[in-house]
């Protein structure tokens, strides 16, 4: 006999189709926080070299992350100083600052000794600062013998006005005096800046008598680091920016 046929398994219910995958949403792109408004007015910087451009940008970059820098460079403004006199470019500074101003800016800083004093009195309508007044404070703090080195003969006089001044305003007594460097300015005008602060260093090591040695312009300061005098030897850049910054950021915040 032949066998039982097998029955055939029962047949279960279909099998459930497996759901398709959907995508996950592509998230709509996260726009940039909008940026901070910065602490700081816009400050002008008006230059009499444009060597002085890079200086003040790093330091800004070090100190002040956020100012806003705005260079004004007009290298006639000091021969014509030191020609006739630094009251003799007042019209050409009161127009720069009266341009600056239009543009934006909040706060003016001078960065030229020997027009200093010129562009600080000049009515621009926001704070117009020396870049040297802050140094010069400093050294009559630090004693009453105060040597003036400039490379510049037109810058003595301003900035020896300027030392006394500061200890007036301090109330402190000040015996100050002054040092040309000779041939450092022919150095750096020829674009031999290191040769420029090596004569300057060399020019502060041999100071002797003194409590502080001003380094009158803001090109000089390069020889601040080469020194080996034990006098403090003071430069202006950096804390006639912090001025400029402080100063800034008061005007922002009235």
């Amino acid at each position: 006999m032949a066998p039982d046929p097998v029955p055939a398994p029962a047949l279960g219910p279909d099998p459930v189709p497996a759901p398709a995958l959907v995508p996950d949403p592509v998230p709509a792109p996260v726009p940039d926080p909008a940026p901070l408004p910065s602490p700081f007015g816009p400050v002008a910087l008006l230059h009499t070299s444009s060597a002085h451009v890079p200086v003040f940008d790093a330091l800004r970059d070090a100190d002040h992350p956020g100012l806003e820098l705005r260079h004004l460079v007009d290298e006639e403004l000091l021969a014509r100083a030191r020609r006739e006199g630094p009251d003799a470019v007042a019209g050409e500074v009161r127009t720069l600052l009266a341009s600056a101003v239009a543009d934006g800016a909040r706060v003016v800083l001078c960065t030229c000794s020997t027009i200093g004093a010129v562009a600080e009195r000049t009515d621009a309508g926001v704070p117009v600062l020396r870049v040297d007044r802050p140094m010069a404070a400093a050294a009559v703090a630090a004693g009453p013998r105060v040597v003036v080195l400039a490379t510049v003969a037109s810058t003595l006089g301003p900035t020896l006005a300027l030392v006394e001044e500061e200890a007036r305003r301090a109330g402190l007594p000040v015996e100050a005096r002054t040092a040309l460097v000779d041939g450092a300015w022919a150095l750096f005008e020829a674009g031999d800046t290191d040769g420029c602060a090596r004569a300057v260093a060399d020019a502060a090591d041999a100071v002797v008598d003194a409590d502080a040695i001003v380094l009158a312009q803001a090109s000089m300061t390069a020889a601040e680091r080469l020194t080996t005098t034990p006098v403090p030897v003071l430069s202006s850049p950096r804390p006639g920016l912090a001025a400029a910054a402080d100063a800034a950021r008061g005007v922002r915040a009235g």
